[in-house]
């Protein structure tokens, strides 16, 4: 594998987990964020999903973004009648984010990004080592 396209595959890592960390900064930023009228939805949680992918011009491996979709699971309902988004029955719908699981989540690509960090960085020490070789 040439310098390029191990380069190529890293920055795909990175920029990967980049969003990754973009969208668990949101879903942490909305995780107490209720709906505006009586009985709406609040925030809805959402994840980040990737595919691989043949990098045509090199022939390795990248990562692509699949898609950002929304996480399905039900709502926490919390009795509190006084709040304005309170349903009829008193109940406020609260969003599908769990700061555990998100923080946990960050921490994971954190180290992913971290990974392709390092793996740029034996790259270039390799070719740094290879040039003062040729000297």
């Amino acid at each position: 594998m040439d310098l390029k396209t191990s380069l190529g595959i890293s920055a795909s890592g990175l920029r990967a987990q980049s969003l990754r960390m973009r969208v668990i900064a949101e879903n942490l930023a909305n995780q107490d964020s209720v709906a505006d009228t009586p009985g709406g939805d609040p925030y809805r949680r959402r994840v980040a999903s990737f595919k691989a992918e043949v990098d045509r011009s090199s022939g390795g491996m990248g990562v692509k973004v699949k898609a950002i979709e929304n996480d399905k699971s039900d709502f926490t309902k919390v009795y509190q009648p006084g709040h304005p988004a309170a349903d009829k029955d008193g109940y406020v719908l609260k969003p599908n984010v769990n700061g555990l699981i998100e923080t946990a989540d960050m921490k994971a690509a954190q180290r992913s990004y971290e990974a392709n960090l390092n793996a740029i960085e034996a790259a270039k020490s390799l070719t740094m080592r290879t040039i003062d070789l040729l000297k």
